[in-house]
């Protein structure tokens, strides 16, 4: 009885405060017994493993069951918004490339001698995305073509919205289920993080904790200039006033509870108050809202992009302008399918690593170096994303109301 009380506290515990427990024992085990915590290393390998697992799945259901499901009613009265949502999101990911740029990190990976032919300039990374897109999804799925498997989903997806309406449901129960699946491998985080951070540190000193650290100064970097700098121009340019009020009040009232919650979907109640408080048409709001919680994406953006451009760092990976510009692109399109599972952004890496030839070997201990970092990044992404989606439909109910 004690035993399953114990396994259900931990499973419906704080995953923040047992990722925390898990680094802070992972460093005590490596300055006390560096045997134990480099045979402590098996659980992280355990642990990326089970992420390499069900990651291409998840991407295929996830894409597939949204489009499926999706209504397309109030499209034309939405359009201002998405439009924002798109071009902030891209705008993120565009910052994000050109910060990682100035100030390059690199991780320190337990293993970088995979076999890899990284692109030469956007001619081979273009023919390299034509022959992924056209994989078969069987092929896409065993090798982590994620490329081959985004193309599948939307395809899938797209066909399946002209299917009985029974059809598209058991479609959104497979996608729930493996949502399911990917919740509980997310709940090992703690474990797998304590073998990573002990093995780690056991291995490489803490010059390991050095780069966690930078990647960590560039990634919360990055959303602080997206949050006060890149969204104030965009509402800016919307309604030609100060949008200031807008984005303070939007990131202490919605900001700050996505911060602890650290879920888009749980703050929707959290946004929807916050908008009729504000006064803004609740026609708009009701389905801004939900919708931005599931397409405005600009902090897993920046994530997606800097944990990338590091892994290409750390490889010595030559990034040229016209690539960077189309990780922009893939990045901000791919953080779109970024929502409804914590951690979900940094399960996408491997689609924007596989631009530069990463194999998916490495791009998964980029995901476990994101998870090691997650208690911050996650929070502020999660930060970003919401209020966002706040000053965005402010920023359209406004310029409405105004006759713009």
């Amino acid at each position: 009885m004690t035993n399953t009380s114990l396994i259900k506290k931990l499973g419906s515990g704080s995953l923040v405060k047992q990722i925390a427990v898990g680094i802070v024992a992972g460093v005590i085990l490596a300055q006390v017994w560096p045997q134990g915590a480099s045979a402590s290393m098996l659980l992280g390998t355990l642990f990326v493993q089970a992420l390499k697992a069900v990651a291409p799945v998840l991407v295929l259901v996830l894409v597939a069951s949204a489009l499926a499901n999706n209504g397309a009613g109030s499209a034309a009265k939405l359009r201002p918004i998405i439009g924002l949502y798109l071009v902030a999101t891209f705008s993120a990911a565009f910052l994000a490339v050109v910060v990682s740029s100035i100030f390059p990190t690199t991780l320190i990976l337990s293993s970088t001698d995979v076999a890899m032919s990284p692109p030469q300039g956007i001619i081979e990374v273009l023919q390299n995305l034509l022959f992924k897109i056209v994989d078969n999804p069987v092929s896409a799925i065993a090798s982590g073509n994620f490329i081959g498997i985004l193309a599948w989903g939307v395809a899938l997806g797209l066909g399946m919205r002209h299917a009985s309406e029974s059809s598209r449901l058991m479609l959104a129960d497979v996608a729930g289920a493996v949502t399911a699946i990917v919740k509980v491998v997310i709940r090992l985080a703690p474990l797998g993080i304590f073998g990573l951070v002990a093995g780690n540190l056991a291995k490489f000193g803490f010059e390991a904790l050095e780069g966690y650290a930078r990647i960590l100064v560039v990634l919360l970097g990055c959303m602080l200039a997206v949050a006060l700098i890149i969204n104030p121009l965009i509402v800016w340019l919307r309604i030609r006033r100060n949008p200031y009020p807008i984005v303070f009040t939007a990131l202490r009232e919605s900001g700050v509870t996505a911060f602890f919650t650290r879920s888009s979907a749980a703050n929707i109640p959290v946004n929807m108050a916050l908008c009729e408080r504000l006064g803004l048409d609740r026609d708009t709001y009701s389905v801004s809202i939900p919708l931005g919680a599931t397409i405005n994406m600009g902090g897993a953006a920046i994530t997606i992009t800097v944990l990338t451009l590091a892994a290409a760092h750390t490889l010595g990976i030559t990034v040229d302008f016209a690539t960077a510009l189309l990780l922009s692109v893939v990045a901000a399109l791919s953080a779109c399918g970024a929502s409804g599972v914590a951690g979900g952004s940094l399960l996408l890496i491997p689609l924007a690593c596989s631009l530069f030839g990463i194999p998916n070997e490495i791009a998964m201990q980029v995901v476990a170096v994101g998870f090691v970092i997650s208690i911050l990044q996650d929070s502020a992404e999660t930060a970003l994303n919401s209020s966002t989606d706040v000053v965005f439909t402010a920023a359209v109910c406004q310029a409405g109301s105004n006759g713009s």
